[in-house]
């Protein structure tokens, strides 16, 4: 029994010592990015007071979308996010990584930073969305490919080491949360950048 005992303690050490890993890799990542994200968005004309990121790393069950605070430098609301399905709904595998395309009809997420435009009707969710414009090569098809910023019925609250359903390339996010982000949105003049990575 002490034997047992012992093993149990120090596997919890170790899977404690890996969850502060990982939180410390993705705060990293997450201000690596946002420094590079404002420098792009003053250069840009965009907003500088606040940008999201969305860290396609850390898997759907977990929050990986964040509204970052680019003058505070730090984390405003964090939320669930979907990846795109790649047309392949019914053999969705929770430990395959999301796959990336910026080809038409693929249904795949895109990477890179986008320009969130104008407030629109979604036939999803809470029946608003915000046009997203691709700025890079990886993901200059979005507005054709009528990638948009949507919410749906997906979870809150974390649910790892489960998935969230995925989206037909487009970042969707809680119905609770999309009315807080919202709420963000549409009081600023200037364009937000939200930018998807790995």
């Amino acid at each position: 029994m002490p034997k047992l005992c012992l093993i149990l303690l120090i596997f919890l050490v170790l899977a404690c010592n890996t969850k502060a890993e990982l939180k410390e890799e993705t705060v990293h990542r997450l201000k690596t990015k946002a420094i590079l994200a404002k420098a792009y968005c003053a250069k840009n004309n965009m907003n500088v007071d606040l940008c999201i990121l969305v860290d396609m790393k850390i898997p759907s069950g977990k929050k990986r979308f964040f509204l970052w605070d680019l003058k505070g430098d730090s984390i405003l609301k964090s939320g669930m996010c979907s990846n795109g399905s790649c047309g392949n709904l019914a053999s969705y595998d929770a430990n395959k990584s999301p796959q990336f395309s910026n080809i038409p009809e693929s249904h795949c997420s895109s990477l890179g930073k986008y320009k969130i435009g104008k407030r629109g009707y979604s036939t999803f969710g809470i029946n608003i969305n915000y046009k997203l414009h691709g700025l890079e090569k990886t993901n200059n098809n979005a507005y054709k490919r009528f990638i948009v910023f949507h919410s749906w019925g997906i979870s809150d609250e974390e649910i790892y080491p489960l998935e969230i359903s995925e989206s037909w390339g487009c970042p969707a996010v809680s119905n609770n949360f999309m009315k807080e982000m919202d709420g963000v949105l549409k009081t600023k003049e200037k364009p937000v950048l939200l930018w998807i990575y790995v």
